[in-house]
């Protein structure tokens, strides 16, 4: 017999939970040869990062809302893992068995859960970008230290992006070498004192 828990037991148990997708890896990478991909956390922390500077850049009125529903969106990769286009192409998770997890996780939180449930319901095309762009960067991280067939990502991603934004960043992602943003930030030599 479970013993009831506290609010707090099981707010405890769900930051346990949301954890795990710090060991979930993004498993679609190992068909580009990736042998540690990066975890669907590490995909989670940079998309919102960039679903609220999509928001911005669309003019949208609340980047925050945009920004925190890419934070939460694949959560629910906790209890159904997270399955490449291959493995969802023969077994597929319906929306709606997305959405029961989505939504019993989302009871664990009480009022709290009902605003992220609503954040889950309405990212909408900006959030839906995030999260494609995000992928098409990484794909071009791996391409650019030799996986080639992760050029693949980016050009299938390319073609579903909805906002300009999303549209032209990626078309400049194919043209710019990853390795290169930290070049010009380094001390000057001449000012190191060794």
């Amino acid at each position: 017999m479970l013993m009831a828990k506290t609010e707090n037991e099981i707010l405890l148990n769900y930051f346990f939970e949301v954890g795990v997708l710090k060991n979930q890896k993004h498993v679609g990478w190992w068909l580009a040869g990736v042998k540690d991909p990066e975890s669907v956390a590490e995909h989670s922390f940079r998309a919102a990062i960039i679903a609220y500077v999509l928001a911005c850049k669309e003019k949208h009125s609340n980047p925050e809302k945009v920004a925190c529903a890419v934070l939460f969106h694949d959560v629910h990769e906790t209890r159904l893992g997270d399955r490449h286009k291959i493995a969802s192409n023969y077994a597929k998770i319906s929306k709606e068995v997305e959405k029961k997890v989505e939504s019993d996780q989302c009871e664990l939180l009480g009022e709290c859960g009902e605003k992220v449930y609503s954040l889950l319901e309405n990212g909408g095309e900006i959030a839906r970008d995030a999260d494609y762009l995000e992928q098409a960067i990484t794909a071009k991280e791996y391409y650019d230290i030799g996986y080639k067939s992760a050029w693949d990502w980016i050009e299938r991603i390319e073609k579903v992006l909805k906002t300009k934004t999303a549209r032209d960043l990626c078309a400049l992602l194919k043209k710019t070498d990853s390795k290169t943003w930290w070049q010009g930030l380094k001390e000057v030599v001449e000012k190191l004192k060794y």
